[in-house]
């Protein structure tokens, strides 16, 4: 029993740095690459977990060499283009002032009903109104209408108010960020004064406290607290 759980363990942290390697993308914007290294990765680590017979080191190079192997196909599509032209291939026009353009649809094997289905998921269904739609290499189709087809901006609707910038974390869950702090150039007793004058006496009473560029404050007490 603790073998088995043991061993479970190693490969299932062993899968999970195998995904942090691949970056931060979703099951759905994953390279062709990609997809085959999650799924070697799961099936290479399935055979250990249930035979017992195989030794755990077994287990491990595989998934290991896909890994190292991986890395470097990584490397290589950074420093060459025509390696990763190969590997991950490039984007293809499929929509081009408002007309569909064949030869690439059947280059891609992508069909007419892929295509309206894409169209409607980016909130459109009138080719006509589409200036370019992209196959992009992960299947999904970026969908870029007319300028006079594009909602206004509150830039030009004249309606642009001073950017407040990205919240800040300070506080999470009663833990204080003193890096975080720092970067926003506050001070400690600058955050007593916003705890008190939020009826907070210490870090440890806030749920959520952040602050933006222009030091506006939110905060969030904890339950108990109220």
């Amino acid at each position: 029993m603790v073998i088995a759980l043991t061993r479970t363990v190693i490969l299932y942290l062993l899968i999970i740095i195998g995904i942090r390697l691949m970056g931060k993308r979703q099951i759905g914007q994953l390279e062709p690459s990609e997809l085959v290294l999650s799924l070697l990765i799961a099936d290479l680590a399935a055979v250990p977990m249930q035979d017992f017979g195989i030794p755990l080191f077994m287990g491990i190079i595989p998934i290991v060499t896909v890994l190292c192997v991986s890395t470097i196909l990584s490397v290589f599509t950074v420093r060459s283009i025509r390696f990763r032209a190969l590997l991950c291939s490039r984007p293809s026009i499929v929509i081009q002032d408002g007309k569909v353009l064949y030869p690439e649809m059947k280059k891609n094997r992508f069909t007419v009903d892929e295509l309206m289905e894409e169209l409607r998921v980016n909130g459109t269904s009138d080719i006509t109104k589409i200036k370019y739609a992209v196959l992009e290499t992960t299947g999904r189709i970026s969908v870029l209408p007319y300028a006079d087809e594009q909602p206004a901006t509150p830039k030009q609707m004249g309606l642009v108010s001073p950017e407040p910038g990205l919240p800040m974390i300070i506080i999470n869950d009663g833990h204080l960020m003193k890096h975080n702090l720092e970067i926003r150039g506050l001070t400690l007793a600058w955050l007593e004064n916003q705890l008190l004058s939020q009826g907070a006496k210490k870090a440890e009473d806030v749920f959520l406290m952040t602050v933006n560029d222009a030091h506006q404050v939110y905060l969030i007490k904890k339950a108990g607290n109220l």
